[in-house]
């Protein structure tokens, strides 16, 4: 029983500490989004709250905190609660199987436990593209019990979108599966050590030279698919401002709007975590072993692991700002077309030339 409990205190708080830099990284990422726009657009960004205006997502928290929550009188009031509750939840558990870095056991008060890692199911890409399907159904509902048109309007686009962008997210990410023979995130990073060339982006077998196992066409596809299934510029289509107010949350404000807001940006590190474990080697060095290790630090390899880790995430993150403020919103014919007439067929070529290229040449 003592050791039931003490594996059970250290999954919580792991889970706590997961959470709790999640929660942190979504307040950075709400200043760091302004600023970067304010400054690829010649402007400050903020510059009120704080030094620099650093304490603005604080700002922005208290503000949420203690506004009013308002319910429309038509709105169906059980379901327009529920809303936000289900596109938060399945943002943030899909967290718990992502490898946050090293496959590294430690020892502590006699119980084994992995500090990176807070579950290692074999079946964890299954396991996030389930959950994240789940939370399409607080946008569609939030969408529906408001009672406002322009928020069904968008509740249905953001229904259409998922189902077409979804699918190229699950084709996109089978070559990868194809070549790593496994769906546990852990495995599919592990496979890809040894240096750069080894990533499934590059796709250089481990005794071979030549990239017949590339996916770099995979990568665009999961890059632009996600983008568009995080509702981000240029897919914002369910919350296009211009025609829709702000679409599905029209309605919301509080801590409500809070949760969707909150929903959005965990999707983006959510995304962003599973592109870096699939395609860019997630925790491993773009070199050989760890610089760390070289030097005879080998117990503090760890350390260079979780930042490269980070660094990739960060790099797409940065990505989603870039594309906000460069690219014009595309008209909703043009997203449908888009993802029907162009992603799938490659994805699905992308998987027919991984299938041959892993039988003609298989991984070691």
């Amino acid at each position: 029983m003592a050791e039931l409990a003490l594996r059970m205190a250290f999954s919580l708080t792991q889970i706590v500490v997961v959470m709790g830099v999640i929660m942190l990284t979504i307040m950075v990422l709400t200043l760091a989004e302004r600023k970067v726009l304010g400054w690829m657009q010649d402007r400050m960004g903020p510059m009120e709250v704080g030094p620099y205006g650093i304490l603005q997502p604080v700002a922005d928290g208290l503000k949420l905190f203690f506004k009013e929550d308002i319910v429309p009188a038509g709105a169906n009031k059980f379901l327009f609660t529920l809303a936000p509750i289900l596109a938060l939840v399945p943002a943030l558990i899909g967290f718990a199987v992502v490898p946050f870095g090293p496959d590294s056991t430690i020892e502590l008060f006699g119980v084994q436990f992995k500090p990176f890692i807070i579950s290692d199911i074999n079946i964890g890409i299954l396991y996030i593209l389930a959950f994240t399907s789940i939370g399409a159904y607080g946008i569609i509902l939030g969408g529906w019990a408001s009672n406002s048109k322009y928020s069904l309007l968008g509740g249905l686009r953001a229904a259409a979108q998922v189902i077409s962008y979804e699918l190229n997210v699950g084709l996109a990410i089978v070559g990868v599966l194809l070549l790593s023979g496994s769906l546990s995130l852990v495995k599919i990073t592990q496979a890809q050590a040894g240096g750069f060339w080894h990533w499934f982006i590059v796709g250089v077998p481990p005794d071979g030279w030549f990239p017949v196992h590339t996916q770099i066409f995979a990568f665009v596809v999961y890059v632009i698919s996600a983008v568009a299934e995080t509702n981000r510029v240029p897919f914002d289509l369910p919350e296009a401002e211009s025609e829709l107010v702000a679409g599905f949350f029209t309605e919301y404000s509080g801590m409500r709007f809070a949760f969707f807001f909150i929903a959005e940006y965990g999707n983006m590190i959510l995304v962003s975590c599973i592109a870096a474990a699939l395609f860019l080697g997630g925790w491993n060095a773009p070199y050989p072993g760890t610089a760390l290790a070289r030097m005879g630090f080998a117990q503090f390899a760890w350390i260079e692991n979780v930042v490269w880790f980070a660094a990739k995430v960060y790099f797409f993150l940065f990505l989603f700002f870039w594309l906000r403020a460069t690219l014009p919103r595309l008209r909703y014919d043009q997203l449908m077309r888009f993802g029907w007439k162009v992603m799938l067929p490659i994805a699905l070529g992308n998987i027919l030339v991984t299938a041959i290229a892993a039988y003609l040449f298989p991984r070691s």
